[in-house]
């Protein structure tokens, strides 16, 4: 009996973050910020390229240069576990952490690509005309899918 008992018995895993391989915590905040801004609805494939334009032309850079994002301090505890810590001090851009790690050696662009272009890019703008003419493409964008709604 025991030896059918054994053979039933399944393994439970955790789908946490740092307590197993899967790195579920972060699987699931991959899409939020799109769908965040695009919805959860399917997106025809006739809307792709309007769309692709506008993640390359508005969205990323104002993505990558002008919103804050937190990012977590490691602290080991006396236990030795690690624990992530947001403190008021990790709020940056993406960019602005680049720069940090790229301080510490632990960045590599692709050539022709130099961080002195990318702060020039990002100092273009302010982080609010940067967010304004992000939602204006953006509802500029929403606004074309409805014409080509009703034409149909």
């Amino acid at each position: 009996m025991a030896a059918i008992l054994e053979k039933l018995r399944i393994e439970q895993t955790k789908s946490r973050s740092r307590h197993s391989n899967d790195n579920a915590l972060a699987e699931s905040k991959n899409a939020s910020v799109v769908r965040k801004h695009m919805g959860f609805e399917h997106i025809p494939q006739k809307y792709a390229q309007p769309i692709n334009a506008f993640y390359q032309e508005t969205f990323n850079p104002w993505l990558n240069f002008h919103r804050p994002c937190m990012f977590a301090t490691e602290i080991i505890s006396p236990k030795g576990k690690i624990i992530k810590r947001y403190k008021d001090e990790d709020v940056k851009t993406p960019l602005e952490c680049l720069v940090l790690l790229s301080v510490k050696d632990l960045v590599t662009l692709k050539e022709g690509i130099t961080l002195d272009a990318l702060q020039a890019q990002a100092k273009s703008k302010t982080d609010l005309a940067a967010a304004q003419e992000m939602q204006r493409a953006k509802s500029e964008l929403f606004a074309s899918f409805q014409k080509q709604k009703r034409r149909a």
